[in-house]
């Protein structure tokens, strides 16, 4: 993580000064990520502003630029995804607040004591990106027309019934 990122946010403080952050964190910092993962070469860039808008909601944007290293399920090859994301997620103190917030929001609720792990803002953020079927651009689809098998005659089947016709004519 950059060496001046603080690790931990007061948000309410942040929104009342209108202030943000940058910076980096290495791939392998972010241990919930990690399973999504081929490796963990690589590096996140994410800056946070914390502000309010024109109806006084408090919010933070997050802006977050990396390239995930994934295998493709088609060609089972690694390969990087870009991921570019601007979020806005208002912030909210209870889960009853959710309604209140404006639409293109997502809702962050902030704990009592104000405090956000910034790596874990970023971290979710990268988590919701991750497709749950990895495809490299470029790649096709296997798809092949799957010839039906030519008609021909059909071999002859043992009829299971001719056992009781012949036992039928012998009784008659």
């Amino acid at each position: 993580m950059s060496a001046d990122l603080p690790e931990i946010l007061d948000a309410w403080r942040m929104v009342a000064a209108r202030r943000g952050v940058e910076g980096r964190v290495p791939l392998s910092a972010l241990t919930r990520l990690r399973d999504s993962l081929v490796d963990t070469q690589g590096e996140v860039r994410f800056a946070l502003d914390f502000d309010r808008d024109s109806l006084k909601v408090p919010y933070v944007e997050l802006r977050i630029d990396a390239e995930l290293p994934l295998t493709c399920q088609r060609s089972l090859q690694r390969f990087l995804l870009p991921v570019n994301i601007v979020q806005r997620l208002g912030l909210i103190r209870d889960e009853a607040d959710e309604a209140a917030l404006p639409p293109g929001y997502e809702p962050l609720l902030v704990p009592e004591n104000g405090q956000l792990r910034t790596v874990e803002l970023v971290e979710d953020e990268l988590i919701l990106a991750v497709p749950v079927v990895p495809i490299m651009p470029g790649t096709e689809a296997v798809e092949g027309d799957w010839p039906a098998p030519e008609a021909g005659p059909e071999p002859e089947r043992a009829n299971p019934f001719a056992a009781l016709s012949a036992l039928k004519k012998h009784s008659n």
